[in-house]
Order: C-alpha cells, then structure tokens, then sequence
C-alpha cells in the first residue's frame, strides 16, 4: 500500500539483529540460501549493491512489456488437449497493456495503461477479449497525446500548452492520484471492481469488460487509498486497509465492508474503519502491498520498506516519482501487529522479526492458541525499484546484472502464540522445542519471531516462489496443505509450483521460452479432497508471436489438460480470478491477497 516501523527495538532482537552483526547474519541468511557469494560492486545508480545470485546467459523478454491493442470482440481460440467441460465462466486477468503515450514512455511496469482480460470457458470451448479500463487517466493520456497523469515510477511533466508561468506554478501543485487500476479484480458486495493503490477503484462488468462506474474510498471513509488485496469472510464480509495521512502524521487503517447490498445502486456504502494504528515514523510510513488474515484477526505486516512523505509530495518541483521516494532500511525491525476482527482492538504484543520484505501472503490460520502466517519472503527490500520498464528490455549481462541483483523469494512460516500474558516466561521458545519457527519473549509486549522454511532445498534451483494462490473459498483461514505459486528462474515468472506441505514435496510445469502468469484454483464439482481442480494460467510467449494461451493443469497431478492459444499478443499480467457461470456471492473463487 503505497504510504514503517517502530524506532531501535531494545533488549534480545538489538542485541542479536543490529548493526553489523545483523547485516553480517542477514548476508548468512541469504548465502546459505543460494550457495553463493554475495558480493558488493560498483553501480551508477547506487553506491554498493548486492548481488544475491551469480546467473548468466538468461534470454531477452523484451516482448513480455509490449504495448499491445484491444480486442473487444471475443475471438476464437485454439484448443490444444481438453478443457474440461465442467468448468463453465470467466478467467479474468488484469495488468498492464500500453506503455507510451505519443511520443512519451512510462519509467516502470506497475505504470503501464490496465489492461482488462477475459477467457470465457464453455463446454471445453475457450474465447478471449480484452478491453483497456476507461480511466480518467487513460482518457485523459489519448486526449492530449502525451501522459497526463503521474504513476508510480512515472513522473508527468507540465502542459507543454500552457506558458512559461503555468508551467512553473504546476510544479508546487500536490500530485493527483492515478485512478490507472491495473493490479487486480476484486469483489465487493458481489459487484466486480478493478483496483490499484489509490484510493479509486473501478466498477467494472465482468462480461463485457465495460467501466460502469468510478468509486472514490474517500467519499466514504477518511482514507487516502486501500489495496488491490482485500480479504473476504465467507459470509461476504470483505476487509482491506488504507493509509490516511493528517497533522499527526500516517495512519494504517483496517477497513471493513459489509456483506451485501441495501439498494441496487450502491457500491461502499456502509463502510467502516475498524481500527487505526499510528506510523511511528509519521512522515515515513511502511509501504505494504496486501495483509495476512485468520478466523479472528487481521495481520498487518509493518516492514522496512519505507515511503518518505515529504519526497513525495515535493516530487513534482524536485522531478521525483513515488517510486524515488521508496527505500528499503534493513536497520529496523518487521512487526506483526494484529487486530480482532470482532471488536477492532489491537494487540498490545508486538510480534518482531528481523528486517524483511513480503509482496504476497499464502495463508493464515488459528490452531491450537497460535497464529499461523505463511507468507513469501525476501531479506532485502529493494525489488520494487528493479521493475523498470528498461530493465525488462534488457538484453545479454545487462539483464543478467538485474536478475542477480534482485534477492529471490521464498515461503516461509511465522508461529505466533495468542496467549502472551504476565505469567508467560521470558527468553523460552513459547512455541515448544519441537517447532522450528520461533517466539522467544524479550519484553512485556514484545516477542521476537523467527521464521520455518515451508520449502526443500529443491526450490532453490527455480529460483524462489511468487505469486502465491491455495483454494481460498474452502481453505482461507483454515489449516491447508498446498499452495501453487510461480518459479522466478527469470525477472518474471517461468514455471508452475505446487507446494505440498507435507513434507515440502513440489510438483513444477515448465516448458523452455514459455513464461507462466499466476495460477489460479478452481475446485471441480463436489471436490472432496482440497486438490480436487484445476490450476488455470496465462502463458507469455515473447519470442513467438501471436501464441499466448491459456494454460489448464489438473490441480491433483500438475499434468497438463489442455490449452486455448490466443491469435493476438498480450503482455505478461499481475493477477486474475475465476468468474463462475451461476454461482453465488458465496462461492465466489476471488484472488483476494499479490
């Protein structure tokens, strides 16, 4: 969430997690994980970088970030293998789809123009339109030619139209926030929105792809945006969080939207915020992406992952973007904070881990008086800023240079224990000998977290694990056993991983040249069993042209079923979900967390 952490923690995680010797057992970390030699070389843009693998020779994906046209029109796709007839509705995918304006090109990926996505499946029968979101942004960028709004790595320059003193006073105007919502499809109320970080959202028809209607959070809640990763109860009862921004400083607020509707019209009414926690470092907050939630309790996840307020709303005079105003402080701390979802009251415990970084959470769920989070991790959080579009074109060491210097992301399991009161001891794993991942309490409301790995060794040589997905409509908030997510051997995903947590066992899809976007989980009929499905994802094709397709697996063997090839380019997307034909609000199958 664009707009982290407490100040110098004291006692255990100082004395073990500071200075050097936290930067020294960081680098360990990261060098027993790859088997390599971190090594610190010179760089244009920064001082010293790490490089966290030595990989050569990865191919040119230039074509993965093309801007391409819309085709509003469903056409025809080729089907290789079967589709299986019971899967009948929409696999809906959002992301970015054009990436110059005239004569202007956008700085990163998360900037490009949303393009909108739907595989319509009937009776093993597959076709595939796609529509560009009509934003204001996107209105106003082909009006005048030129890109008219800032986004993330992209900073607008004045109207070339008005004169030299408009030009100059535009440059202390506060940036307007993009309504380019490009991340995901997310439901509310049973209503299909499309989302950003800001604090505009899209209603959109899932059929047609048409905008129907532009939602502003702020018109009903005192929030300045909200995720593109709600989570939803399942009686529809969907949270998010959203940051405010006042002369106290930052606000993270839990957000929390009713179920269903009281009129036909309306889209957020009824919202509330149900809890507020202070930034410490109130000009600097935490950027977070999405949160982790159980039966009971929302977890926001505090990490290093800094926004510097005042760069930002000076961007405009100094010519910074938002994503100049991102850093990462390995310095601090990562603090769990959780919130009951009944009465709204935050824990006073602080839960505390060594400095990290997590775009994306697998799962969350209560057992026995502990919490369990499985979320994907890095130690470092410098990635967000690698995505440039410049990057992604890059050929031969300079793409290898990137790749290497990103660190790879792996699933890993925090244990929290619930029941932290003024008998529980000191300096003791509160959560047994047996458990890996530890809880060791250091101060009254303090307790310092250490993680279990939820992967093999094997995982290593695909280069790590994103974009994480379970069967969330039977096993969200519950005690699971597989998630699927993609390989990252690559600047973006190039094979399929499922996970099997008992005994870390994976299954992988991959074919060479062929780069996979996030699977999805679509439980069959009656499934009885949680694997019991399909697993759907976009395939990218960059050095083929015109041979993009959707991707089906059976969820049980990880074998492939069949495939629908598009005729048309489409560049490689963030996140999508299943639209089924006739189902209820219910048993809707949405990717609520990225």
């Amino acid at each position: 969430m664009l707009p982290v952490l407490e100040k110098r923690q004291t006692g255990f995680d100082t004395a073990l997690y500071s200075g050097e010797e936290k930067k020294a057992s960081a680098m360990e970390t990261i060098t027993q994980q790859q088997n390599i030699s971190p090594v610190l070389k010179k760089s244009k843009s920064r001082k010293n970088i790490n490089h966290f693998t030595d990989v050569h020779g990865l191919p040119c994906i230039e074509k993965i970030v093309r801007s391409v046209e819309e085709n509003p029109e469903p056409i025809e796709t080729n089907i290789t293998g079967e589709i299986p007839e019971w899967i009948n509705g929409s696999f809906l995918r959002n992301g970015p789809g054009k990436f110059e304006i005239g004569n202007q090109k956008f700085n990163h990926w998360f900037d490009g123009m949303a393009l909108l996505h739907q595989f319509k499946i009937t009776n093993g029968k597959v076709t595939y339109k796609s529509r560009f979101l009509s934003s204001d942004s996107y209105r106003g960028n082909n009006e005048h030619n030129r890109i008219t709004v800032s986004e993330f790595g992209t900073l607008t320059m004045p109207d070339p139209c008005k004169n030299f003193f408009q030009r100059f006073l535009s440059r202390f105007e506060l940036p307007k926030a993009t309504d380019n919502a490009n991340v995901s499809f997310v439901t509310y109320k049973g209503d299909y929105y499309v989302s950003t970080e800001t604090n505009v959202m899209h209603k959109v028809d899932p059929e047609t792809l048409e905008t129907t209607q532009k939602v502003d959070w702020s018109k009903f809640i005192a929030v300045n945006g909200a995720t593109a990763h709600p989570h939803t109860d399942p009686d529809g009862t969907t949270y998010n969080m959203g940051n405010s921004y006042g002369t106290k400083g930052a606000n993270y607020n839990i957000i929390k939207v009713p179920p269903t509707k009281n009129t036909a019209g309306e889209t957020l009414e009824g919202v509330t915020v149900l809890c507020s926690i202070p930034s410490v470092e109130k000009s600097q907050p935490s950027y977070y992406h999405s949160f982790a939630m159980s039966e009971n309790y929302v977890v926001f996840i505090e990490q290093p992952i800094k926004m510097d307020l005042l760069k930002i709303v000076t961007g405009k005079l100094t010519g910074k973007s938002i994503s100049d105003s991102i850093y990462w402080d390995p310095k601090l701390n990562t603090i769990f904070h959780l919130i009951h979802k009944q009465t709204g009251k935050l824990s006073t415990i602080k839960y505390l881990a060594q400095a990290l970084s997590t775009f994306h959470q697998i799962n969350a769920y209560e057992e026995d008086g502990f919490l369990i989070i499985d979320m994907c991790v890095a130690d470092d959080g410098q990635a967000i800023t690698n995505y440039n579009i410049q990057n992604l074109r890059k050929s031969g060491e300079d793409l290898d240079e990137v790749y290497n210097t990103l660190c790879r992301v792996f699933p890993r399991r925090f244990v929290l224990p619930l029941n932290v009161d003024s008998d529980t001891p000191y300096d003791q794993n509160l959560n047994g000998p047996d458990c890996i991942a530890t809880a060791i309490r250091t101060a009254k409301n303090k307790v310092f977290c250490t993680h279990e790995d939820l992967h093999g060794e094997d995982l290593h040589q695909y280069g790590g694990l994103e974009f994480p997905q379970i069967n969330y409509g039977k096993y969200n908030t519950r005690s699971y056993r597989y998630f699927y997510g993609c390989g990252f051997r690559h600047l973006v995903g190039d094979t399929l991983i499922k996970m099997d947590l008992q005994g870390k066992q994976m299954k992988v899809w991959e074919q060479p040249g062929l780069y996979p976007s996030e699977p999805v989980f679509v439980p069959s009929p009656n499934a009885t069993e949680e694997d019991d499905g399909v697993i759907m994802s976009v395939v990218i094709t960059p050095n083929k042209d015109k041979s993009t397709f959707l991707l089906v697996l059976d969820a049980k063997t990880f074998k492939e079923l069949g495939r629908a090839e598009v005729p048309v380019n489409i560049p490689y997307g963030f996140h999508g979900t299943f639209n089924a034909t006739r189902q209820t609000h219910s048993e809707e199958i949405n990717d609520c967390h990225l």
